[in-house]
């Protein structure tokens, strides 16, 4: 098969649609595109998942406010720089702090004091992404102040209709408020990542192509994207008959990020850990298709069994340590290179910002 020069929605339906054994073709050209724009080089970003404390209540979310059977937890100061010095003595080069959504007067300023923190450590040379939840352009700003300049915020899903339906009907949960928080990331000066999951209940071919056009529509920097996998204590899950099988979801997410590279060839784009829980050399797979991100997970291992926003998560038991070896083989098995001591920082947002 011949791909397009030019991807328009129809075109990306019909790759989408594809068998996987008649991907090579899209595989190949996203894979030379990724070569050619930003090179075989993985960017590591340590994953701290802070806290497991959320006030939002998503029908799909493992950690929602009203799943009872969560052991709720927040790192102490202490920890979360023990977790930031050990990326940063192993060359990660950048972390993510991630949380349930929380948006008081006393979050902000803790979070404001852990950034200061980090950067003393680290004497200014470790990036810092954020991925909070929707936050006022006050606590962006402070929190860009203080260290941070990355944050993530998925969409989960570009189509309205079916936003609605992943989502209770309040006011907290509102598509155009959600829309709204990514705007004002792009206009507060952060590099801008969102994602959505892929073979989600109700979920189309269309709806998956959208969000691919809608990612280039919003001109964002960084993609963080990978197969919905459910979770029993929460409302989806009553559709769990309705889902494609997880191969199924892997391979489309496959797709998605090789469409992706080749719509948006200079952005970043996540290996997601989702998709090594489905296929064990998953991550690999989408680094060889297009993706140049990995997040190692460097959470204290006694809390990584609390923040599961989907079930048989891969990696909740693995040290720190552990997982920084397993990784560099990985990746290094698909020939490509470690940033070692580099922030990764999207070519996108460059070109954007200047």
């Amino acid at each position: 098969m011949i791909i397009p020069a030019t991807l328009d929605k129809s075109a990306i339906i019909e790759l989408l649609s594809l068998p996987l054994a008649d991907c090579s073709p899209l595989f190949e050209k996203a894979a030379a595109v990724k070569r050619e724009i930003v090179g075989d080089v993985v960017y590591l970003r340590g994953l701290i998942e802070y806290s497991n404390v959320c006030s939002k209540n998503c029908h799909y979310c493992g950690i929602r406010k009203d799943n009872a059977n969560v052991e709720r937890y927040t790192m102490t100061d202490e920890e979360v720089i023990t977790a930031a010095q050990f990326a940063y003595n192993s060359g990660y080069g950048s972390i993510v702090l991630q949380a349930g959504e929380v948006s008081t007067p006393a979050h902000s300023q803790k979070i404001t004091r852990i950034l200061q923190l980090i950067n003393e450590v680290a004497n200014g040379k470790l990036g810092i992404t954020l991925s909070l939840g929707e936050q006022s352009a006050e606590t962006l700003a402070e929190w860009r102040n203080a260290g941070a300049h990355r944050y993530l915020l998925r969409i989960e899903t570009s189509n309205p209709a079916l936003y609605s339906k992943l989502h209770p009907a309040d006011t907290h949960h509102r598509y155009i408020h959600r829309i709204d928080a990514i705007q004002l990331l792009c206009d507060s000066g952060y590099q801008v990542g969102t994602g959505v999951m892929i073979g989600l209940p109700f979920q189309t071919l269309e709806d998956l192509a959208d969000d691919l056009l809608f990612f280039r529509n919003r001109d964002v920097d960084m993609i963080g994207m990978g197969p919905y996998i459910e979770h029993s204590d929460t409302p989806l899950y009553e559709h769990r008959s309705t889902l494609l099988p997880l191969q199924e979801r892997f391979e489309l997410s496959l797709k998605m990020v090789a469409l992706l590279r080749l719509l948006m060839p200079d952005i970043n784009i996540a290996a997601t850990t989702a998709m090594q829980t489905i296929d064990p050399i998953g991550r690999e797979k989408a680094i060889q298709v297009g993706a140049n991100v990995v997040m190692p997970n460097i959470t204290p291992v006694q809390y990584r069994k609390s923040y599961l926003l989907y079930e048989n998560k891969a990696c909740i038991e693995e040290a720190a340590v552990q997982c920084k070896h397993c990784l560099e083989r990985r990746i290094l098995s698909v020939n490509n290179k470690i940033g070692y001591g580099k922030w990764g920082d999207s070519q996108h947002f460059r070109r954007r910002d200047n």
